[in-house]
């Protein structure tokens, strides 16, 4: 693993380089938003398309240089009409969309309706490999141009029509009412002609339509973003820019931010969290998110998919003490989760604290028996897989093995797997190469409980690394989308999530609250619903 300090210095050299960015503590030149701040960061998975990317470091940076057709409220979460004038539909399947006017990408062209069809096809298309193309497999042509078996028989989806500039159709293969809730999503953000015309210079310098644009990247240190002045948007920056700065472990970016070298963190690491309170005062952030923490299967791995391992999974998550863990190691910033979706919902929205019930609960003599009822634990132990970049995950999962030892009378029947950095882990977990089960953490896309569930668990799912599949569960969710009355979908949706408690496809560990601090020289600093900052709002100064 590559020092953290290392990284920081590097990170610091390169900002001497760049007139317009500030390295922790520095004023800036004040500006019409107010000088630069600087924010810990990881480097992303991979490039950052909008349809390949689903995972948060990367998604941090769509959400500054890209608007689409809804935008998540900072505040309540809830969609708002962004570029879309209107979204129009008779029947849940047929949609008429319409643009503002006056939209345009960072480089003077026209945002049109153009922009989305060939973003939305080109995210789809199988031969573009994007590992986000599920999401737009309810528009019609989905099968033709991302068949599951077969060769690809269609470049462009058949229910994706530009009527003109600013209208454009999409008819899907069936009805979705929640659909153009889904539309803030980045995998859905328009695409200017510089995409497709030269791809690999798009990819080293991506142009978007959001407040800020991408001065530069140097993987390993840091990426340069600086203030649009030509945004059109309403949510215009505050500051001048923003620099991220990659740490590979946030003890470090917390002690930085403490010697004044970082402005914000939005990582306090489980070991800081008894400290934050006092260290930062009002600059401490803790505030509710929709995010749940969990432990996931390969069942691609004969072991695990075997019949039968459902009770070693149910003995698994009642060995695991919740309450104890998130009292002693995360002083109050998490939540023993009892489903698999979050309290952010609501009632109304799906959220149904306690659906998991015995299973989640802590009961070592059940566990014990459970687990070997399903024949013991494949090969004797398990070893939780886990990003070592972050600190924090080493904790929890050594605090998990250790109440599944003590359950177990025997020391050596549960340890970490630690793995590399962020984007190695991902790629272990993305490309099926663990063993055993491995943390799995899931931030939502946006506030419904259809994004809790069918992106995880449905068969063949964006991000289902476990690669779990249940028939009635798939048809559960289908019979939902399609539901128009949204009461009657969100039950159809909590029948879904049955299934997944019934197989314990993977252990709902706890609801986890977005944690931050930030530099005394920032104001007006806040986390959305979705644990990120709202950079924009930040002001300098």
């Amino acid at each position: 693993m590559r020092g953290a300090t290392h990284a920081r210095w590097t990170a610091c050299a390169v900002a001497l380089t760049l007139a317009a960015t500030a390295c922790g503590g520095g004023n800036g030149d004040g500006g019409a938003g107010g000088a630069v701040l600087s924010a810990s960061w990881s480097d992303p998975q991979n490039p950052l398309e909008p349809a390949n990317t689903n995972e948060v470091q990367g998604g941090k940076v769509l959400d500054m240089i890209f608007r689409g057709l809804k935008r998540y409220d900072p505040r309540t979460a809830q969609a708002r009409d962004m570029l879309a004038q209107s979204i129009e539909t008779p029947d849940s399947q047929n949609f008429k969309i319409t643009l503002k006017p006056g939209w345009t990408f960072s480089n003077g062209e026209k945002v049109t309706s153009r922009s989305f069809v060939d973003a939305w096809n080109y995210g789809a298309s199988l031969k573009n490999k994007q590992k986000a193309a599920e999401f737009f497999k309810y528009i019609d042509g989905y099968a033709d141009v991302h068949p599951e078996t077969g060769p690809q028989t269609a470049d462009t989806l058949s229910g994706l029509k530009v009527v003109d500039d600013r209208t454009f159709t999409v008819r899907l293969s069936q009805k979705f009412s929640s659909f153009p809730d889904t539309l803030g999503y980045a995998v859905f953000a328009p695409l200017p002609r510089a995409f497709f015309d030269d791809h690999a210079a798009w990819l080293a310098k991506p142009i978007g339509n959001g407040p800020y644009t991408i001065a530069s990247y140097t993987k390993g240190a840091q990426m340069s973003l600086t203030k649009w002045q030509g945004y059109p948007g309403e949510d215009k920056a505050r500051n001048d820019g923003v620099t991220l700065l990659v740490y590979t472990d946030p003890n470090t970016a917390y002690t930085d931010l403490l010697a004044g070298n970082l402005d914000l963190t939005d990582d306090i690491p489980a070991a800081q969290l008894k400290n934050a309170p006092s260290d930062l005062g009002g600059r401490f952030l803790n505030q509710p998110a929709g995010i749940i923490q969990t432990i996931a299967f390969p069942y691609y791995d004969k072991e695990w998919g075997k019949t039968g391992m459902d009770k070693v999974r149910k003995g698994l998550s009642m060995a695991i003490d919740r309450d104890g863990i998130t009292g002693t190691i995360y002083r109050k910033t998490r939540v023993p989760a009892t489903d698999w979706t979050s309290p952010v919902l609501g009632v109304a929205g799906g959220d149904k604290r306690g659906l998991c019930g015995e299973w989640c609960t802590y009961d070592p003599v059940r566990a014990k028996k459970l687990i070997q009822e399903g024949g013991g634990l494949p090969g004797g132990q398990v070893r939780i897989a886990y990003n070592a970049d972050s600190g924090s995950h080493k904790q929890w999962v050594d605090a998990v093995c250790n109440s599944i030892n003590n359950v177990l009378d025997d020391d050596r029947a549960c340890a970490g797997s630690p793995v590399g950095t962020f984007a190695d882990y991902r790629n272990k977990t993305t490309r099926q190469k663990l063993s055993g089960p491995f943390r799995a953490g899931w931030q939502m896309d946006y506030p419904l409980i259809q994004n809790f569930l069918q992106p995880l668990y449905y068969t063949n799912a964006p991000s289902n690394d476990g690669k779990w599949s249940n028939k009635e569960f798939d048809t559960l969710v289908d019979q939902a989308n399609a539901e128009t009355d949204p009461a009657k979908a969100v039950a159809l949706f909590q029948k879904a999530e049955q299934v997944v408690r019934d197989d314990m496809a993977a252990i709902p560990l706890w609801y986890q609250n977005g944690t931050g601090g930030y530099a005394e020289r920032l104001s007006n600093v806040r986390l959305n619903p979705f644990s990120v900052p709202v950079y924009t709002d930040i002001k300098v100064g």
